[in-house]
């Protein structure tokens, strides 16, 4: 095999860096720390979930470079080949001033033992580039995802909200960021071919070549974000199969608009997929905010949730709700299946041998239809839900037409409530309607208690949020931010 198709490169500090005999399920953050002698970027819970290990991703999009947080520790080297990373030791030079996200840190005292500030400085650093006109709320989301804060919250939130006043520094400033030498030396490192580990880790450059390596390959691991498959390595320790990488595969990563649906593709981030969904239901923003951390949500795939399955994922209720369809891959063959009959039970779908989620297509909203979505959990940012409920009503004439309501952290799969469905639809939109349909969630859930909640508290909670859906359009003066609605009747 070719030498160079087999190692990963990356820029780092505008020098390209080969890594040559690396095992594919190494992480960024182990080659970092362990080869290079990046120190600064930590190991705190190697799941993703305390930010100490957050370095910047620069990728070429198009014209632009587009950089992104993200979190080292689950992040597999070979993903980030073409790539530019940065991590805290690459925004100042020794002898040189501190680049102004790293100064604010410093004047506004958001820094005491110091273990976990290179990562706030990497998730402020992609608001600095990305958000000039960043204030208090976007700061606090994009902190989201870094968890120690052994200073408190105030002086990391003031640090943030007063970096852009820094004089630029000539080393990363928003200029220097988009550079044509910097987006030379990564067009200088894209690939025409695959990238191949010998049969350890292959990134297919199509969607026909995927498609023909997975058929001939079913017991391959299909990797997307690795926000899940990271932690199989670094928590669960296992010995993965060969890897086949979607990151690569440009057909993959579009969103398109078809003819009353929004079309999202397998290898689509978490981010860019939420974007648009929101941009189409706005109500669903709260939602989309609190799902995981921005780092996650930047790397992360929006199909790879959706393809995981898991009872409490935070997709899946809305989309089944609003009658979302996929579209599944083997080989040249591929077939539309609905949502809500690709779960067949706990961590089991509908795909066959060889066969993947191209693409996930959600209708665009309707005049006549009310959409609400509620995730319940101890903590309100990053955490996973107790219950996940969504709904989507039809409103014609004062009565309900149809009826589409789901639930996550319910059952062993997130699904609809169908008998609930049933005892709403042709009744009259009024919370007589709603109040007497509550008892058939007990007939269409039988949930688990847990760590996280009671079967008696799901069960109750699961009532509570539909009967909240109608109260916040009957009474919309009761203040709420997660239950806002599209199309309500006047």
């Amino acid at each position: 095999m070719d030498t160079e198709n087999d190692m990963t490169r990356f820029v780092l500090d505008n020098r390209l860096v080969e890594a040559r005999d690396v095992p594919p399920t190494t992480t960024l953050l182990q080659y970092l720390r362990d080869t290079l002698g990046r120190y600064g970027t930590k190991e705190g819970c190697a799941e993703g979930d305390c930010g100490a290990c957050t370095v910047v991703l620069g990728e070429l999009e198009g014209d632009n470079i587009a950089y992104r947080a993200v979190n080292s520790c689950i992040r597999f080297l070979p993903t980030v080949d073409g790539k530019e990373v940065v991590t805290a030791e690459s925004l100042s030079c020794r002898n040189q001033p501190l680049h102004p996200v790293q100064q604010a840190m410093v004047d506004h005292h958001a820094s005491q033992c110091g273990f976990c500030t290179p990562g706030f400085v990497m998730s402020l650093f992609d608001v600095y580039l990305n958000q000039p006109d960043a204030g208090r709320r976007e700061v606090v989301d994009a902190l989201a995802g870094n968890l120690c804060r052994c200073t408190g919250y105030r002086p990391i939130i003031d640090a943030g909200c007063s970096m852009q006043k820094y004089p630029a520094t000539q080393n990363w400033n928003r200029a220097d960021a988009q550079s044509e030498a910097r987006k030379q030396r990564l067009r200088s490192i894209q690939r025409q071919h695959s990238h191949e580990k010998i049969n350890e880790f292959v990134a297919p450059r199509s969607l026909a070549e995927l498609a023909d390596r997975y058929k001939q390959q079913p017991d391959a691991l299909l990797l997307a974000g690795g926000t899940d498959i990271g932690l199989w390595v670094t928590k669960q320790l296992r010995e993965l199969p060969s890897m086949i990488y979607l990151g690569e595969v440009a057909e993959l990563k579009q969103i398109r608009e078809t003819a009353g649906a929004l079309e999202i593709g397998a290898a689509v981030r978490l981010v860019d997929a939420y974007t648009a969904l929101v941009a189409r239901y706005p109500m669903l923003e709260e939602l989309y905010l609190r799902f995981a951390s921005p780092p996650i949500r930047n790397s992360g795939t929006f199909c790879g949730n959706i393809a995981n399955g898991s009872p409490i994922g935070d997709s899946m209720p809305v989309l089944i709700a609003l009658g979302a369809t996929l579209k599944l891959r083997c080989g040249s063959e591929t077939r539309e299946l609905a949502l809500d009959e690709f779960y067949l039970g706990y961590q089991k779908n509908a795909l066959q041998a060889g066969e993947f989620v191209e693409a996930v297509s959600i209708p665009l909203p309707r005049p006549d239809c009310v959409i609400a979505s509620y995730k319940i959990s101890k903590r309100n940012d990053q955490d996973i839900s107790a219950v996940c409920g969504a709904y989507a009503f039809e409103i014609r004439d004062g009565q309900i037409a149809a009826a589409r309501i789901a639930y996550g952290g319910m059952a062993a799969i997130p699904m609809r409530a169908v008998n609930t469905e049933s005892l709403l639809v042709g009744k009259d939109w009024c919370l007589a309607t709603i109040e007497a349909a509550l008892p058939g969630l007990a007939r269409d859930y039988a949930p688990l208690s847990d760590m996280r909640a009671s079967a008696a508290y799901r069960l109750k909670v699961a009532q509570n949020l539909l009967k909240r859906v109608y109260l916040e359009i009957a009474e919309p003066e009761i203040p709420c931010r997660v239950g806002q609605v599209s199309g309500a009747p006047s």
